[in-house]
């Protein structure tokens, strides 16, 4: 019996060679099958979800995983990589496989049905921006289609690894992954669930198998990525750039994440979003170029656009026939505002943009386009009867004194190109800029924005405007636009704007509300009980206000289409928002789309990985900002190496010298020839990031010489001011500062206090 036993499993004499012959036909058959099979992978997909998870677990994310048999051994098999290693070394990172805790999958089991065991545990472990992964050859079994629709509602991104196209758990995941072209459906994935049947074309073995590769492609994606981020993370703390040029160096950065907190599910299946595309081919088609540069696909930015005129001169007098002050030395420009104005914005960043608007076909229609297409904006134009809706601001002395509104009373042409659909396919994110001027509520547009599948949407609302749509990932209200959407919350307070957050959520059906509350910063609020983020705003003295709202809306776009979760673009929009207001807000940006270096931003995929972000480490249009105003400039250089009190009480003197104070910081490099390879303790990132916290300071910028005389020469301060005992005479920058009219002045220092006294009290202390 042996013999008969080791025959059967080794195909040995016993064998006939029909039986053979049908083995081997089986074997290559399953071959030919799986060669047949694995061409129908999208790769693309895949490595566009190791990728994200690159940014979202080492951020303190999360991946909950589950299936049912065959397929929840391939779920456990990915949490296992995960948490374990796939190929390089690296940090465990958090993935919970739902169906290996025993224990609580048959306590639920018992107490709350089977179709509850991974929905429930979803509840438990799933936070807001998670990722919940889905295996399942048939996609119909019940206890993952509850699994996905709690996921959806609590705000976890839903993917899913199926069998071929057409089950009932692909239109409630987000993206999907699906084996094969044959619609049919079933597998042993699923054994024993209602609904299974075997698919006639594709075996439910060649299902798991391709699931199997997936698997393994996702993971060598996630750690690629990772070490890309990582890479990335180390230059931007290492490697400070000089000041020489136009390159300036990099602030630190938040590291990229997954994209939404929470949404509405998307109507249908949901289409696959390209976060991080392979370069568009040249189509030929609008949005084209737009979709080709640098090989990202565009921000879509939908809405009306105006025509912004600034008539700008000095008022130094008054006139005689009525107190009212006279305008000498008039300046006139022009830029596209409303639509137009963050379209541009998004184009000076580097971005890739698209335009989906009405232009009247007046003469100031035809500098409108000429402005967007200089700016290297893709126009998408519907048409506008009637007059270009403009908007006129005299000013005097950096202030607006009056603004005028003409046209505007026009209509949207009503017909949409198939352009529109071309554009929005090709998407990266969708901004909705919504001026109340119809573009936003054209009905075919709408529906071609539901239809956008898991795209990110961000929707900046207006009173007279179209409600979000529901879906949105963020609509971003201002204050006052909140309370008049919610006339029964009175109040301020912050808990009153909490309300109107939630409020607008649940009746907008949005994922979140990003209510901007001006020098307080911004309020992220979900329709659920989540607690809200608020987003600290920069202090800003004076700056202009205007377009603060769109240079928010145009940093969150851009930061979900890095993949970046809603608190963090909140944040950083936020920043950036603050910043372009002391820079001078939208009287600050050319007209053809030219942005203040300090406030350009990295395209939503950058070359060397960081997020969007802006460059405050640059003072320039800080003093820009300063000198509009007819304020004074103030600078002071240093090392400041183990900030001190010495160093604090130097620099509040000299920011009480004038309107901003500006630090030149000497480089790690720089401060290595000063000082001795030994310095410095503290590297120049972390240096520049606890300066720019002090309230006496307004910017920081690095340089690499040994003297910052060539910063100054492009700074060009009013007063150089230098703590220490030094006479005038003697500091290297009194001369370079003397040359275009400025002062240098020394300010008195504490004594005792130094960097060098307290290394050698640290190094006593420890020997002692």
């Amino acid at each position: 019996m042996s013999t008969r036993r080791d025959a059967a499993m080794t195909w040995g004499p016993l064998d006939s060679d029909r039986s053979r012959r049908d083995r081997l036909d089986d074997a290559d058959r399953h071959v030919r099958e799986l060669a047949a099979t694995l061409p129908t992978l999208d790769i693309t997909c895949l490595e566009r979800w190791g990728g994200r998870l690159a940014g979202l677990l080492p951020a303190g994310g999360r991946l909950l995983a589950a299936g049912n048999g065959g397929s929840a051994a391939q779920a456990q098999h990915l949490t296992a990589e995960l948490v374990g290693r796939f190929q390089d070394e690296r940090p465990a990172m958090s993935a919970i496989a739902l169906h290996a805790d025993t224990s609580s999958l048959t306590a639920i089991g018992n107490d709350y049905g089977y179709d509850e065991v991974f929905a429930r545990q979803v509840r438990a472990h799933g936070r807001p921006g998670d990722v919940l992964m889905l295996l399942s050859t048939s996609g119909r079994s019940a206890n993952l289609l509850r699994a996905a629709t709690t996921a959806d509602e609590m705000g976890l991104t839903v993917w899913a690894l199926l069998g071929p196209p057409g089950s009932p758990l692909a239109g409630l995941c987000h993206e999907t992954v699906s084996v094969g072209e044959t619609a049919g459906v079933g597998g042993t994935g699923d054994a024993g669930r209602a609904g299974s049947r075997p698919s006639p074309s594709i075996p439910t073995s060649t299902v798991q198998e391709m699931h199997l590769v997936a698997v393994h492609v996702l993971c060598a994606a996630f750690d690629g990525a990772l070490s890309a981020v990582r890479g990335a993370d180390q230059a931007v703390a290492e490697d400070v750039r000089t000041v020489g040029g136009a390159d300036f160096p990099a602030c630190a950065g938040e590291r990229p994440a997954d994209q939404r907190t929470a949404r509405a599910r998307p109507p249908g299946r949901a289409r696959r979003t390209d976060r991080d595309p392979p370069t568009a081919p040249d189509s030929g088609r609008p949005g084209g170029r737009a979709a080709r540069r640098g090989g990202h696909r565009p921000i879509v930015v939908v809405g009306d656009t105006l025509l912004d005129r600034d008539i700008s001169g000095h008022a130094a007098r008054l006139a005689p026939d009525a107190p009212v002050p006279v305008l000498d030395g008039l300046d006139v420009t022009e830029r596209p505002g409303g639509a137009g104005l963050a379209a541009i914005l998004l184009a000076g960043d580097g971005a890739p943009v698209t335009l989906i608007t009405a232009l009247a076909r007046d003469d100031a229609g035809h500098r409108l386009a000429a402005m967007l297409t200089e700016a290297g904006v893709e126009l998408v134009d519907l048409g506008l009867t009637g007059d270009t809706p403009s908007k006129i601001r005299i000013r005097a002395g950096g202030r607006s004194l009056v603004r005028l509104d003409e046209g505007g009373e026009g209509q949207v042409e009503g017909v949409v190109p198939a352009a529109v659909r071309t554009a929005l396919d090709q998407a990266a994110a969708v901004l909705v800029s919504d001026y109340g001027r119809g573009v936003a509520a054209t009905p075919p547009l709408r529906s071609a924005l539901a239809r956008r599948g898991g795209t990110p949407l961000v929707w900046d609302p207006h009173p007279r405007g179209a409600a979000p749509l529901a879906g949105a990932t963020l609509a971003t209200p201002n204050a006052a636009e909140a309370a008049g959407a919610t006339p029964g919350i009175e109040g301020a307070s912050l808990s009153a704007v909490c309300a109107r957050g939630r409020t607008l959520a649940a009746r907008w059906d949005v994922g979140a509300v990003a209510i901007t509350l001006a020098e307080r910063g911004a309020m992220l609020v979900t329709a659920g009980s989540t607690p809200p983020l608020l987003a600290p705003a920069l202090p800003v003295s004076g700056g202009d206000a205007c377009g603060a709202g769109d240079r928010f809306a145009a940093s969150a776009v851009l930061g979900f289409a890095a993949g970046r979760l809603p608190s963090e673009t909140v944040t950083a929009a936020t920043r950036h928002a603050g910043e372009f207001v002391a820079a001078g807000g939208s009287a600050s940006v050319h007209p053809h789309g030219a942005v203040p270096a300090n406030l350009r931003q990295a395209s939503p995929r950058a070359p060397d990985g960081d997020p969007p972000q802006t460059r405050k480490c640059d003072g320039h249009a800080v003093a820009a900002a300063v000198r509009a105003r007819g304020g004074t400039v103030v600078a002071t250089g240093g090392c400041f190496d183990l900030l001190h009190a010495g160093h604090v009480e130097v620099l509040r003197a000299a920011r009480s010298l004038g309107d901003c104070l500006v630090v030149c910081l000497n480089s790690d490099d720089s401060i290595r020839r000063l000082k001795g390879p030994d310095r410095p303790i503290v590297g120049a990132a972390d240096r520049a990031a606890v300066l720019r916290g002090l309230d006496s300071v307004d910017a920081v910028m690095v340089f690499d010489e040994d003297t910052p005389a060539r910063l100054l020469a492009d700074l060009r301060p009013d007063i150089f001011a230098k703590g220490g005992d030094y006479a005038v005479t003697d500091l290297p920058e009194a001369g370079i500062v003397a040359s275009w009219g400025g002062q240098a002045v020394v300010l008195p220092y504490l004594a005792g206090r130094s960097t060098s006294t307290l290394i050698r009290e640290a190094v006593r202390r420890g020997s002692s």
